[in-house]
């Protein structure tokens, strides 16, 4: 019998925000995969680093980050070939991701390739808006308000758009795009609503209202914004 795949979901990067089925998972495992910035190091096999037993068969999948999709495609479609020779000797692999394995998260694109094949078993985690919300102490959404959550790379008009027609928004994938969203956010006269969170959990975490945050920002970073003060009372 072949074996199956977890999809596991290791939360924003404090590793005391692993989930217990999560953390059993990992210390059970005889084989791992993870995403890596291709040729350098996996923050998702950091988050876990020590969880892992000495002896795991470790499954690297080199994700190269570039707006070319082909590339990163080809990475899955290998890392994905590795990961099935493994399940057919019906040992089990887990992958680990960051935050949630559904929610932006790469392991979709690996689902997507072997669960017709393959018995494959997702365990959440907690993303990485909830662990911002949380440390910036911004309750995102009330009774029957809407959340919309938007990514950063979006064109500056739709950015726009969307956010005016909002009543609390997060914006993921801030990164070189920080210039672009501050613009938006200040046409609108929404600065003073908007708060900036980078690297959350981690002891690098900076949290700033929008009007102090830094010029450039890391890939992990994300602005919450709330209309109106205090919506949630």
């Amino acid at each position: 019998m072949s074996g199956t795949l977890f999809g596991l979901g290791l939360g924003p990067g404090d590793p005391e925000l692993i989930t217990l089925k999560a953390a059993r998972l990992i210390r059970e495992a005889s084989v791992i995969a993870y995403p890596t910035l291709a040729g350098g190091d996996s923050f998702a096999r950091a988050i876990a680093a020590d969880l892992i037993t000495p002896g795991t068969e470790e499954i690297r999948m080199d994700v190269p980050m570039t707006t070319d999709r082909q590339p990163a495609q080809d990475a899955y479609d290998a890392g994905a070939q590795e990961i099935a020779k493994a399940l057919k000797t019906g040992r089990n692999v887990i992958c680990l991701c960051e935050g949630d394995p559904l929610f932006y998260g790469s392991f979709m694109y690996l689902y997507a390739r072997l669960s017709r094949d393959f018995n494959v078993e997702v365990i959440p985690g907690v993303t990485s808006i909830t662990a911002c919300a949380a440390r910036a102490g911004m309750p995102l959404a009330a009774r029957n308000e809407r959340l919309t959550v938007l990514p950063g790379p979006l064109p500056e008009e739709e950015l726009r758009l969307r956010i005016e027609g909002a009543e609390s928004v997060v914006i993921m994938k801030v990164g070189r795009h920080l210039k672009k969203i501050r613009q938006v956010i200040e046409s609108l006269g929404l600065t003073a609503q908007a708060t900036y969170v980078e690297r959350a959990t981690l002891p690098q975490e900076v949290i700033l209202p929008l009007a102090q945050a830094p010029e450039k920002a890391p890939y992990f970073s994300m602005i919450l914004l709330t209309k109106g003060a205090d919506p949630w009372l």
